[in-house]
């Protein structure tokens, strides 16, 4: 089956959605059929709500300072495709019997204290947007996903994919598609599509460090560890310190995801490969962030996000101008040797970027800084 020819940004990409309408049972391939058709859909409200969000930016006055502290409102679907369901908990009630909520509300109150202890940001917009949240959306539904307004999540089939509330970065990355595009907006298509879902795994990644208290070295670097079941033959949907080798499963298929523009992927579907040659911006981040040493999201967190809001990053902004930018970050943030190692990182997956007048002396992609 084709991919959708704009896909909507979620935890589970569609070629692999795709393998297993053509590798499962028929129960696995009916599921996974369902959820391609309703990730097409929910992608035509995705843009419609970041069309609605842009124009009331621009129509009004600037809103009234932040409250303090997360907004959080978790609904339950009961199965249904009704958005957002009915009212389960709100910002300071108590936990209830029921799993998914809780991991849902607690989820959405990390992400919330990563931005705002880490990187001085109030939620999703920096200005305080209420964090929405529906759970046991649709009949075994394979997938989570950021609509432009809230977090929706499915129970998975409970044969490929445990429930999506369960994994901590999925949460953050999901969310963080909300972050890039209030902040730059990036095109989701080609290259600016594999950077937009790279920077979700990068910031994905940080919230489940930052709530463990791992450094660059202790992480694991895998995104999505938790949603596998044991029938799967692998271990997450991404490596970044391995793009590449995160599944081999025979009705998943195997990871392709490069680690080099050496292997870099040229495709129509996916919008160009959006979740697959994100691997190659998620490699150059993770040798940055072990480079810097430490915990990941003082150093080469700050680089990144201070790239993303950034004037120079334009919607359709490729890898190399991006990566040019970060390294011009880490120069301004935290000094040369910081430069240099962003530099190398960026080298290493085939990325050449100046530094100081200088063209560092591997890679495939010259840009300049």
């Amino acid at each position: 089956m084709p991919c959708p020819r704009h896909a909507l940004p979620c935890a589970v990409p569609p070629h692999i959605l795709e393998r297993i309408v053509r590798n499962g049972t028929e129960e696995q391939r009916s599921r996974a059929l369902s959820t391609l058709l309703q990730d097409t859909s929910h992608r035509t409200i995705r843009v419609h709500n970041a069309l609605m969000r842009s124009t009331r930016r621009g129509a009004v006055p600037p809103r009234p300072a932040p409250e303090t502290g997360p907004r959080r409102t978790v609904s339950d679907a009961g199965g249904t495709e009704i958005l957002p369901g009915a009212m389960v908990r709100e910002e300071g009630g108590a936990a209830i019997d029921d799993a998914a909520v809780n991991e849902a509300y607690d989820g959405l109150g990390s992400t919330f204290a990563f931005y705002s202890d880490v990187l001085g940001r109030s939620s999703i917009d920096d200005e305080g947007m209420a964090l929405l949240a529906t759970v046991h959306y649709g009949d075994h539904y394979e997938n989570a996903f950021w609509n432009g307004r809230q977090m929706v999540f499915g129970d998975g089939d409970g044969e490929l994919f445990k429930r999506f509330t369960a994994s901590l970065d999925i949460i953050g990355h999901e969310l963080t598609h909300g972050v890039t595009e209030d902040e730059a907006a990036l095109m989701y298509v080609n290259q600016s599509g594999a950077l937009n879902e790279s920077i979700s795994d990068v910031f994905g990644s940080l919230v489940k460090q930052y709530v463990r208290g791992q450094t660059a070295e202790q992480a694991d670097w895998l995104i999505g560890d938790e949603l596998l079941t044991d029938a799967v033959q692998g271990v997450a949907l991404r490596s970044m310190k391995a793009p590449g080798t995160a599944y081999d499963d025979p009705v998943l298929g195997d990871d392709i995801q490069p680690d080099h523009m050496d292997r870099y992927v040229r495709m129509t579907a996916d919008n160009g490969g959006v979740h697959i040659n994100s691997g190659i911006p998620n490699k150059a981040f993770y040798l940055a962030a072990t480079a810097l040493g430490g915990y990941a999201w003082e150093k080469a967190g700050r680089i990144w996000y201070e790239t993303l809001r950034a004037p120079q990053i334009r919607p359709n902004t490729t890898f190399r101008a991006f990566a040019s930018v970060t390294v011009h970050q880490a120069g301004l943030l935290f000094g040369a040797d910081a430069r240099k190692a962003v530099s190398e990182a960026w080298q290493a997956v085939g990325i050449v970027v100046r530094v100081s007048g200088q063209v560092s002396a591997a890679g495939q992609v010259s840009a300049a800084g």
